[in-house]
């Protein structure tokens, strides 16, 4: 009895309009710094018609994107709340798959912008078998006092030990696949944020995205009674970890061919949830340089493909799909994002150089027997 689970971060999936740009130029997008704006109350008028005009497209495009994955049960990030996920259902997956996802379960994280992450289940698998819905429990409320996680890095971020740990939510939700039991822990952990104190962006923040890993892993480990017994029982850590421990790092240009080299990171809070054979990334049962789901860019001098998207399995789930190798559908990128040699793909209908895409990320979706 196989399932198919995917992860994906739809980027942005929202009910409402975001007026920030108003006051933070940094927030404001690039088409409306273009042009100059009276007041608030034009700048809103113009933003409302900026979204509106590219929304169509992109969820067109994210809903290809799902459709490609053909999942059974579908991790999501950024999503506003379950109205606007319903929304996107029925205006937009539902003319590619039909009704599909019927159960849909979100709850409210601790996400400045409002983004939480969301679950959408078929009733049954491809093959038949019923996928029930038992629980579902938000970790949201977690302090870093409460998993004694504090620490001198967090201090000098200015952060207090009373502080949530988690910057949107670990959702854990126990289903039964075919009658039998398997529980998600669906995440996205703390963005990198910008350089400070002389460090670069992902080290800066690095100290929050290991609290975070170190707090999932204590969620499971007391869940199951200890490491050891955890290890052993069916789960998946879906979601986006916004951290990787390898990356390709993109060199030269269109017209003299790029370069891809392949980067070790030292330290990622991957490892954290590693540690031990605990679980496995399945993605990392692909060829190094096929591995990513993100494409970063700041410019020619700063160019690499990463893994932010993650599917890990319990070191028994893992062992009993050892043949299991991860999708990454990539069709929805922009044609910006350079690809490594024989990976290049026909892009869907109306993506653009930047945008609209399907998201900035890319889906990850593997095929697991529930035994």
């Amino acid at each position: 009895m196989s399932l198919r689970l995917a992860t994906f971060n739809v980027e942005n999936l929202m009910n409402r309009f975001d007026f920030s740009g108003f006051r933070n130029d940094l927030r404001r997008d690039r088409a409306l710094s273009l042009y100059e704006i009276e007041d608030e109350a034009h700048f809103r008028a113009l933003e409302q018609a900026r979204a509106v005009a590219l929304t169509d497209d992109a969820r067109q495009l994210t809903a290809l994107a799902i459709a490609e994955t053909r999942a059974d049960i579908l991790c999501l990030q950024e999503v506003d709340n379950l109205a606007a996920l319903k929304a996107f259902e029925y205006g937009y997956l539902f003319k590619m798959i039909g009704n599909g996802y019927r159960e849909k379960h979100s709850a409210s994280g601790n996400d400045a912008r409002g983004i939480d992450v969301a679950v959408m289940m078929r009733p049954e698998t491809a093959h038949g078998q019923p996928i029930e819905f038992v629980r579902m429990t938000s970790h949201a409320h977690v302090t870093f006092a409460d998993f004694d996680l504090y620490n001198q890095a967090l201090a000098e971020l200015g952060i207090e030990p009373q502080e949530r740990i988690f910057r949107r939510d670990c959702l854990e939700l126990d289903i039964k696949v075919g009658g039998r039991p398997l529980t998600l822990y669906v995440v996205h952990f703390k963005a990198m944020s910008p350089p400070r104190n002389g460090m670069d962006g992902r080290t800066a923040s690095m100290p929050v995205r290991i609290a975070e890993a170190s707090a999932v892993r204590r969620i499971i480990e007391n869940r199951f009674g200890g490491a050891e017994r955890a290890a052993e029982k069916r789960w998946v850590i879906c979601g986006d970890l916004n951290d990787y421990r390898e990356r390709v790092v993109i060199s030269g240009e269109a017209h003299l061919g790029y370069g891809f080299k392949p980067v070790r990171e030292v330290l990622s809070c991957v490892n954290t949830l590693t540690e031990g054979g605990f679980c496995e990334n399945l993605v990392e049962r692909r060829p190094e340089l096929d591995r990513w789901t993100l494409y970063h860019t700041r410019g020619p001098d700063e160019r690499h493909l990463c893994q932010l998207d993650y599917l890990l399995a319990s070191r028994a789930l893992a062992s009993r799909n050892a043949r299991a190798i991860p999708d990454i559908i990539r069709a929805g990128q922009p044609w910006r994002t350079i690809f490594p040699p024989g990976q290049d793909m026909p892009r869907y209908p109306r993506v653009g150089w930047d945008r609209p895409k399907a998201s900035d990320h890319c889906p990850v979706v593997a095929e697991l027997d529930i035994v």
